[in-house]
């Protein structure tokens, strides 16, 4: 399966533009960018997590 091309992404967007309006757009931009950002935290902190309970682990084993 193909990724999407240029042609795609400029249909998309015009579509996006069609159904919520010029003045919408910068909104959702906005909400989804802190979406991705705050999901990209919570991943970052649970492999942080992780990684600490590992490495705990074998200051335990070690010693």
């Amino acid at each position: 399966m193909g990724g999407l091309g240029a042609g795609s992404i400029v249909i998309i967007a015009l579509v996006a533009l069609l159904i919520f309006g010029p003045k919408k757009l910068p909104e959702l931009g906005k909400a989804a960018g802190n979406t991705l950002r705050e999901f990209k935290n919570a991943t970052k902190g649970l492999a942080d997590e992780d990684e600490n309970e590992k490495k705990k682990k074998d200051e335990d084993n070690n010693a």
